[in-house]
């Protein structure tokens, strides 16, 4: 087949908690410059209104590999860890496994962080804090692991890289026994847990990155899907030496410098192999920036990860869930295009769907949107409204300027946190972002019928399983939220 008859390659590279303000092309005031995303801004389409489903990792990777908002799964708020069982539903559509029926080569390298089963002996159970777990049979087989949700070929971690074990996964089985407990601390922070020869935190990121290059590589004759988890620039905080000192920031400044290298080195790999014209290149975070990397300091510095939104990682105020989101395709994207649409990291299963004219099934995609009109420049919009969660499992419903908070504070670990609201405040927040995009004048008194059309909005999608148009789907645990919904509707 010629090869620009092929179908679009596709590399996703999520980034782990990178705030909106971390890419000097989305934030004029940056003190740092970030050139390989920046390019990747130039040669494609850059989105100032784009969302993860949640303000934390678990869910939101949840939404974006399934097209689902997270809140429908099991996991009803908060996030799992290392050793924790799978969220991820066996037999539900991926992107990977839809792409997988359309003749794609799927290959996931990173974190994964939605679950596994490992293989268990006499004394297993899940402690608390993410803590490293006894138990386990490291030469044993795995299950749930990604190449039983559609990827051919899985090179990862199995939760973020602070937590254990520190023992790489290749496909379904780890590749080496632990010989040694490891620890970090202060910025360079990670529990302490068992870890392979192997391992070494610090080179996790590029190790990563040169598992990429060698499947493009391997790839190159068919079309591929790549979903490349970066670890960084969560915790630990750990730049390579080369970076150290260069964002004229912090550790954590260092750190984007280090992830945008990484981007780079992918991009100067597809022009070598030639693939770059045909191939759908992607990056966004997903989440906000961690208030561990210390606001404070980087303030000090200049900059601003947040960018001039409210909050930060796991809060429902747009720093929790706003992110960075760049897509080139030269071959269809304009270069340097800017999108001010709502888009949502669930909407890549029915773009990549709408790209290669594959309908997706009632039970598919339910709260994926194609975002193939405005890559193209046909909408300005595609979006009605869209819904985000915080850490504690509070929802928010965006639609134009207004967006209402089903909760009376952050939701999350910026003031006010969950019971420590003032006392007397609404239970629920309305703001118009239009006019107050910091979200500091909750109007909720003084537009009240807002607030419940907003409201009622919400509580059909809850309960129909879905937000896009479509036959009523169940969501899983339904009964916790009819729970929820009686407290709310009493809470008026």
């Amino acid at each position: 087949m010629d090869r620009t008859d092929r179908k679009p390659n596709i590399i996703y590279i999520l980034a782990d908690d990178m705030g909106y303000g971390d890419i000097s092309a989305f934030n004029e005031k940056c003190p740092f410059t970030t050139p390989n995303l920046d390019l990747m801004c130039e040669r494609g389409m850059r989105f100032t209104d784009a969302h993860a489903t949640a303000a934390v990792c678990t869910p939101s990777r949840y939404g974006f590999l399934t097209g689902r908002y997270n809140w429908r799964s099991v996991l009803k708020s908060e996030v799992i860890g290392g050793y924790s069982a799978p969220i991820l539903e066996e037999g539900r559509t991926t992107v990977a496994s839809m792409l997988q029926s359309q003749g794609y080569r799927t290959c996931m390298v990173g974190k994964w962080h939605l679950g596994m089963d490992f293989a268990k002996t006499d004394g297993f159970y899940e402690k608390e804090g993410f803590a490293a777990c006894d138990g386990v049979d490291y030469a044993g087989s795995i299950k749930g692991s990604p190449i039983e949700h559609g990827f051919d070929y899985y090179y990862g971690i199995s939760g973020s890289l602070d937590m254990p074990p520190y023992i790489y996964i290749e496909n379904n089985r780890f590749t080496a026994l632990p010989d040694r407990v490891t620890k970090g601390t202060g910025k360079k922070f990670w529990r302490e847990g068992p870890t392979a020869p192997d391992f070494i935190h610090e080179n996790v990121l590029d190790d990563f990155c040169d598992k990429v290059l060698e499947k493009i590589e391997e790839y190159r004759e068919a079309p591929f899907f790549i979903y490349f988890a970066m670890p960084a620039p969560h915790a630990p905080i750990l730049p390579a030496g080369r970076f150290l000192g260069k964002s004229g920031t912090n550790e954590y400044g260092d750190f984007v410098l280090h992830c945008d290298d990484v981007v780079g080195r992918i991009g100067r790999k597809l022009e070598e192999t030639g693939l770059l014209e045909n191939t759908i290149l992607a990056y966004a975070s997903d989440n906000g920036c961690s208030p561990f990397v210390d606001f404070q300091e980087l303030k000090a510095k200049g900059h601003s990860p947040s960018y001039h939104f409210r909050g930060a990682k796991a809060d429902i105020y747009e720093g929790g869930h706003r992110i960075p989101y760049i897509v080139q395709w030269p071959e269809k994207i304009r270069g340097g295009s800017v999108s001010g649409a709502v888009v949502c990291l669930s909407d890549f299963l029915a773009t990549i769907a709408d790209c290669l004219d594959v309908a997706l099934k009632e039970n598919e995609g339910e709260d994926s949107v194609s975002n193939l009109p405005l890559w193209t420049e046909e909408r300005t919009e595609v979006r009605q409204d869209i819904v985000h969660q915080s850490i504690d499992g509070s929802l928010s419903i965006r639609k134009g300027k207004w967006k209402l908070e089903m909760c009376p504070g952050s939701g999350g670990w910026s003031y006010p946190k969950p019971g420590e609201e003032p006392e007397g405040a609404p239970h629920f927040q309305l703001y118009d972002l239009e006019t107050d995009i910091g979200e500091t004048q909750n109007v909720i008194a003084k537009y009240p019928e807002t607030a419940v059309t907003l409201r009622e909005i919400l509580t059909g999608y809850i309960r129909s399983g879905r937000s896009t148009p479509g036959t009523k789907q169940k969501n899983n645990g339904q009964e916790v939220w009819e729970a929820i919904l009686w407290i709310d509707e009493k809470q008026g």
